[in-house]
């Protein structure tokens, strides 16, 4: 893949999605802030859609934006049931101990008995983030299928969601998602800065923050299609 490319087209898109569109740019403000039409968005923009698609059909792409939601809280079930092994025993744990004493300072009296409580959650955590990011390369895969065939059972086609990166490369695809994370990060130090802005840096982060989205969703869009543009090439025949 060419990720200079791919970045570059991303952020093209995403431009010419808003530039000199102040009605469009102002509805995917609002969408914005009532985040499944802009996760309904997102989806028409994993449709391959090119150039980027107008707002229209609210519902549709409020109902599209439930569904992305819903696969992602599919996708992390595990990690929240980590989560609340590791949290709930510590939680646990901690109250038992308290009340057992009988002393409601009983943690500030003996902090040492506190830490390994606090370690248990922090070991639960670190392994919750590390599952969550394994998931995460599977479920963009199978999101963005389930926005293309719109059926919701295609976010968990696992045989084809598989085939689609084996396809990409495993170490093209997620060198891709590492990339744009990077990315993502750069634009999200940038905001939380225009963020502290006194007065008008919440507002200049709504305005940007769609643009966020789209470049995003694009990105995701073109490693998708690096897979199909294989499947493509390898149904050509070979001419002597």
């Amino acid at each position: 893949m060419e990720y200079g490319s791919i970045i570059g087209e991303s952020i093209e898109y995403a431009k010419e999605a808003v530039w000199e569109k102040w009605t469009k740019w102002i509805l995917l403000i609002v969408s914005t802030i009532i985040f499944p039409l802009i996760l309904g968005y997102v989806m028409e923009i994993y449709r391959g859609t090119k150039p980027a698609p107008e707002l229209e059909h609210w519902g549709k792409l409020f109902i599209d934006g439930l569904k992305l939601i819903a696969a992602w809280i599919v996708y992390m079930l595990p990690v929240i049931a980590v989560l609340l092994v590791f949290g709930g025993w510590a939680l646990f744990s901690a109250i038992q101990q308290s009340a057992m004493s009988g002393n409601p300072d009983f943690f500030a009296s003996n902090p040492e008995l506190l830490m390994p409580l606090i370690a248990t959650f922090l070991f639960g955590l670190l392994i919750a983030v590390i599952l969550a990011i394994l998931i995460s390369i599977v479920a963009y895969i199978g999101i963005i299928r389930m926005a293309r065939a719109e059926r919701f059972g295609e976010a968990f086609n696992f045989s084809a969601i598989f085939e689609t990166i084996r396809k990409i490369g495993w170490g093209g695809y997620i060198l891709a998602l590492i990339i744009l994370v990077v990315v993502v990060m750069v634009f999200g130090i940038i905001l939380a800065l225009i963020m502290a802005i006194p007065y008008i840096g919440w507002l200049i982060y709504l305005v940007l923050l769609p643009l966020l989205s789209i470049f995003q969703a694009r990105y995701l869009a073109q490693v998708y299609d690096a897979g199909e543009d294989q499947t493509i090439e390898s149904a050509v025949p070979v001419q002597a």
